[in-house]
């Protein structure tokens, strides 16, 4: 079915299909790439992983039960109502089990095969536990981000999320619904900003190479 929404479609997000989009945005992307990268350059998809109890990434609401409840009291026959006393019966509780489940978000990396191998941009589409603050899916990518930020590597971070908390910056983030960043390498945090829409088409962003190879245009429109 071809989505109504000439932008970014929001009922991926909200019909709980984001997981499988995803998943598929990122090898349309490492597919993308590595067709159009000079031989030097090799093209790769990573993962990182975390475990996170069911529940704590507010997929769920839980509904509160007293442990006990005041019923209306039971009168024998030939009882005065004066004499009955309230009867407090116990009811039983609802509890969560602890239970573990591992979350895995996939990303792209450009790498620059000679004069050495090392890594020139990362491509990262943001996840909803990336958006929600005091999880590990947070302080995952809190971390990693700030080491590509001061470690000399490229950042391509595309947030299609209405949904949760924007990353921290210094400056204001646009009005709109999603954007699209690029951080390049040696500007000292000074990022790119795009914003985009669910009615306008996504803009083409620039994933940057080593000089003088010239950025790779990136038009995510048709992935989506």
């Amino acid at each position: 079915m071809t989505s109504p929404f000439p932008g970014m479609d929001p009922y991926i997000e909200a019909c709980a299909l984001w997981e499988d989009f995803h998943t598929g945005l990122i090898g349309e992307i490492h597919r993308m790439i590595a067709e159009v990268v000079p031989d030097r350059y090799m093209v790769r998809m990573g993962e990182r992983s975390y475990i996170s109890l069911v529940g704590q990434e507010g997929k769920e609401s839980h509904p509160f039960h007293p442990d006990v409840a005041v019923r209306e009291p039971q009168v024998p026959p030939g009882t005065s109502p004066a004499t009955a006393t309230a009867v407090l019966e116990p009811e039983g509780i609802d509890l969560r089990a602890f239970i573990a489940e591992e979350f895995r978000e996939s990303f792209v990396e450009i790498y620059e095969s000679f004069p050495e191998q090392r890594l020139v941009t990362c491509i990262e589409i943001l996840s909803p536990s990336n958006k929600r603050p005091r999880t590990e899916g947070w302080d995952q990518y809190q971390r990693k981000r700030q080491s590509l930020l001061l470690g000399g590597v490229s950042l391509c971070e595309f947030d299609l999320l209405r949904g949760g908390q924007r990353l921290p910056m210094l400056d204001p983030w646009p009005n709109s619904p999603y954007t699209l960043l690029v951080a390049r390498a040696g500007r000292m945090g000074r990022c790119r900003v795009w914003p985009a829409y669910a009615l306008r088409p996504l803009p083409v962003v620039p994933v940057p190479l080593t000089k003088p190879d010239p950025d790779i245009p990136l038009s995510l429109q048709p992935m989506v």
